[in-house]
């Protein structure tokens, strides 16, 4: 909502508009972006422009063209943080959890391998109880767990290595490898859990409040009684508190983006066989594939760690837990899988749930972790990968052999998602999720070789993010539209066909499965979804199917 301002001053009321739309704009935008989004006549949006330029409070991005906010921003958010209370910018932030969810909610901050609590609000007389100024552990508590996870690396490190010599209490993850994995949850959701680690009965959840150099300043927690706090509704209240820690340092002069469901619209094509064949609320449901010996549909919970896999005819969905994160399967000849997990590309025994290491092509970035995974017309492996936090182009793209031998293809990815290829095998289909772009690259399925890149369709920011594809044997390009609430198929020369609207704004895949192919099988995501989408979303998480008159292309299982 647009705030009211005195009279004499629409002037600046428009300056400031216009700053809000450039800090807030998902991507930098170009002049003719700017000038549509703000209403104003060009002439009147020119010199406000011009002024904001002139002052250093915006400037433009001459490679691209685009506008973004100025270096001033940057000096004066450094008088802000030298002056920087942080008890006092959370304290209204505490109240309003506490009173919107019920819990306590508390303020806590790093001190040595403790953490002590600064604040706490509650409005409940039968909430759990913080004792401002108390010290707990850090590897053990939600508040602990957030400020670790998002550590520069090197303190992380040390600290690591400080609890190791610690040890362990009986309570919590037992060894570092567990801890870790814990860790690189955190950072994937952007937020910690702890179910009874440090006191029996209590489930807490927490946020970093990140500082000017990107290290945490202090963590929102907020603390119940695990009958209250439980699984149901403590990655909401996540959510919620990473937009608390946000709105703080967004006090100080901070400016955060983050990914929001647009509103629900039915444009779309309903298809009438659509129906939630699983409706199984994962945190964040990716990477189906079926399985064509086996006749079932395996995928995984990135955020929750486990492979699943799903019988069609009877409704039943087995687990395996892998207690860390894994983001896609690849099926392999001799009733064998293999895994994209944080650590690598692993063989997985999914009755045991035991991990054995394949091949590791980035052991040595540790901020980076494997997402998306195929076996390609070559045979080899095709698998991206990304920065946990999505939030640098670190990602790239790499063909893994039956040796275990990787090669890097292409590289300045944010957040690698689906991969496909034509019927032919002459094209090799690749998603970039945050800029929106579904790439098309010449491919040799002979020598697994990469040609010319170019631009098979873009997705508008107000229509969500494109994700994980799939490809029929027509070569139409199915693809999951992140916080679009639909799956689009594109023809082979990028024109939209059609699009299947879904009752849950995060479908993340699509994978062609049944005995003819002719199911359409999708994915789905409940994580960092406001207590509103979730309520008029409750299958958000589901595994969804539909027949959309069309068969995909058999799944060829990897020779390794």
């Amino acid at each position: 909502m647009k705030p009211e301002t005195p009279g004499g001053t629409a002037a600046l009321s428009k300056g400031l508009t216009l700053l809000d739309m450039v800090a807030d704009a998902p991507e930098p935008l170009r002049f003719a972006e700017l000038v549509k989004a703000s209403g104003l006549p060009k002439p009147t949006f020119a010199r406000i422009l011009r002024t904001l330029i002139a002052y250093g409070l915006v400037r433009q991005d001459e490679a691209s063209g685009t506008y973004v906010l100025g270096q001033r921003f940057l000096e004066m958010s450094h008088r802000v943080w030298d002056s920087f209370d942080l008890v006092s910018a959370a304290l209204p932030e505490l109240q309003r959890l506490a009173a919107e969810l019920g819990e306590t909610a508390a303020l806590c901050r790093l001190d040595g391998t403790m953490v002590q609590y600064l604040a706490e609000r509650s409005d409940d007389g039968l909430a759990v109880r913080v004792e401002v100024g108390r010290r707990v552990p850090i590897h053990c508590t939600a508040g602990g767990k957030a400020l670790l996870a998002f550590q520069d690396p090197a303190m992380g490190r040390a600290l690591m290595e400080r609890l190791t010599l610690d040890g362990f209490t009986r309570q919590t993850l037992t060894t570092p490898e567990t801890l870790q994995a814990d860790l690189t949850l955190t950072r994937a959701r952007g937020y910690s859990v702890s179910y009874e680690e440090h006191l029996t009965g209590v489930n807490s959840v927490a946020a970093p409040v990140m500082g000017r150099d990107n290290t945490p300043i202090g963590a929102l927690v907020v603390l119940g009684p695990s009958s209250r706090l439980d699984a149901s509704n403590i990655h909401p209240a996540g959510r919620e508190l990473i937009g608390a820690a946000r709105r703080i340092t967004g006090a100080a002069g901070a400016v955060a983006i983050t990914s929001r469901p647009r509103p629900r619209t039915r444009t779309g094509i309903q298809m009438a066989e659509l129906t939630c064949v699983l409706p199984w609320g994962a945190q964040l449901g990716e990477s189906p594939v079926w399985h064509p010996q086996e006749r079932l549909l395996y995928w995984v919970d990135i955020l929750h760690p486990a492979v699943y896999r799903f019988d069609p005819r009877t409704g039943r969905n087995e687990s395996c837990e892998t207690g860390k994160l894994v983001s896609a399967i690849i099926p392999v000849e001799g009733g064998r899988l293999l895994v994209a997990s944080q650590d690598g590309v692993e063989w997985l025994d999914f009755s045991s749930g035991a991990l054995a290491p394949f091949s590791s092509p980035e052991s040595g970035i540790p901020d980076n972790r494997l997402n998306d995974a195929k076996r390609g017309p070559d045979g080899a492996i095709w698998i991206g990968s990304m920065r946990i936090d999505a939030s640098k182009p670190t990602g790239a793209l790499y063909r893994i052999d039956a040796q275990g031998a990787f090669e890097r293809k292409e590289g300045g990815i944010i957040v690698s998602n689906g991969l496909g290829w034509s019927p032919d095998g002459r094209t090799l289909y690749f998603v970039d999720t945050v800029p929106g772009l579904i790439h098309a690259y010449d491919f040799d399925p002979d020598r697994g070789a990469l040609g010319a890149r170019r631009e098979f369709a873009r997705v508008a920011v107000a229509d969500g993010r494109p994700d994980g594809l799939s490809v029929d044997a027509e070569g139409g390009v199915w693809c999951a539209i992140w916080d679009g609430w639909c799956v689009r198929r594109y023809l082979p020369d990028g024109n939209l066909d059609q699009v299947i609207e879904l009752p849950v704004p995060r479908p993340t895949s699509v994978s062609f499965g049944g005995d003819d192919l002719g199911t359409l099988f999708i994915t789905s995501a409940r994580t960092r979804l406001p207590a509103s989408t979730l309520a008029d979303a409750p299958l958000s998480g589901g595994l969804f199917a539909c027949r959309p008159g069309v068969a995909g292309a058999p799944t060829e299982l990897f020779q390794g």
